[in-house]
């Protein structure tokens, strides 16, 4: 069958006639590019770091080239469920089924609910009033939280929004979203703007990080410092992302994109 007949000749098609937008999710990778910061006596991911091999020079004439160091989850990335104790036997980067790697996008709005309170927190009601405008989110969908939190990427003071209490002010998602939908709705995973799928203060919760907890316990995924959410629609994009292929990785930076259909 020829590529110009089929349903993926119509989508290639589509994108090289421009009927389907390429959205660049991700933001970029660099030594300014935050990372999560937990309190002692906890250890930490290393930020992204690029050492030069060779560009056009004695050591290497011809070509450019460079080694890079960097967390697995460093800049916008994938967590796998074994990133938490909770899904410790379930799927790593090298592991998961290739085709959850690609899904509906379901984007919920709440950056009002955010400007008015940086700790604010999906909740399931917020997820049923999406569900009345748009339909029901349907099993294999990724669930994108915009809270407009990524315009503060080149801000880390506005970023991490750190308090006189010491903790991170950040939106997340509530216990009792994630439960709902993980197991209610079976979706994929969740994606974020901020540097980790839970709130700033979620390590306060019960229990402590409770999206990573509920997620990844259900052998769901995650997907942090997403950008770009705004020019998403609601429903009918879709989402590709692509973790590196990490043995027994844990997480992986990732280029994540979205598919949007043009008017």
């Amino acid at each position: 069958m020829s590529i110009k007949t089929n349903i993926l000749g119509e989508i290639v098609s589509g994108i090289v006639n421009d009927r389907i937008e390429i959205i660049d999710l991700s933001q970029l990778l660099n030594e300014s590019t935050p990372v999560i910061s937990l309190p002692e006596p906890f250890a930490n991911t290393g930020g992204f770091k690029f050492l030069p091999i060779s560009k056009y020079d004695e050591k290497g004439p011809n070509f450019y080239w460079n080694d890079f160091i960097a967390g697995e989850h460093c800049g916008t990335h994938f967590d796998a469920p074994i990133h938490w104790i909770s899904g410790r036997d379930h799927d790593g980067v090298d592991t998961m089924p290739m085709k959850n790697m690609v899904g509906e996008a379901c984007v919920i709005n709440i950056t009002k609910e955010v400007d008015e309170n940086p700790d604010y927190c999906l909740t399931v009601e917020d997820i049923k009033r999406f569900e009345e405008e748009h339909g029901e989110i349907t099993k294999h969908s990724w669930v994108l939280v915009y809270t407009g939190w990524s315009k503060y990427m080149g801000n880390h003071e506005k970023y991490f929004n750190v308090g006189e209490d010491g903790q991170p002010h950040t939106p997340g998602i509530s216990k009792e979203a994630s439960l709902f939908l993980s197991i209610e709705r079976d979706i994929l995973g969740v994606g974020v703007e901020t540097v980790g799928t839970d709130a700033g203060i979620a390590g306060t919760f019960e229990p402590p990080f409770p999206n990573h907890h509920y997620m990844h316990k259900a052998n769901k995924y995650g997907l942090a410092q997403l950008t770009n959410l705004e020019k998403l629609p609601p429903r009918g994009a879709v989402l590709i992302i692509n973790p590196l292929k990490i043995e027994n990785g844990s997480g992986s930076p990732i280029r994540a994109i979205a598919l949007v259909e043009k008017e």
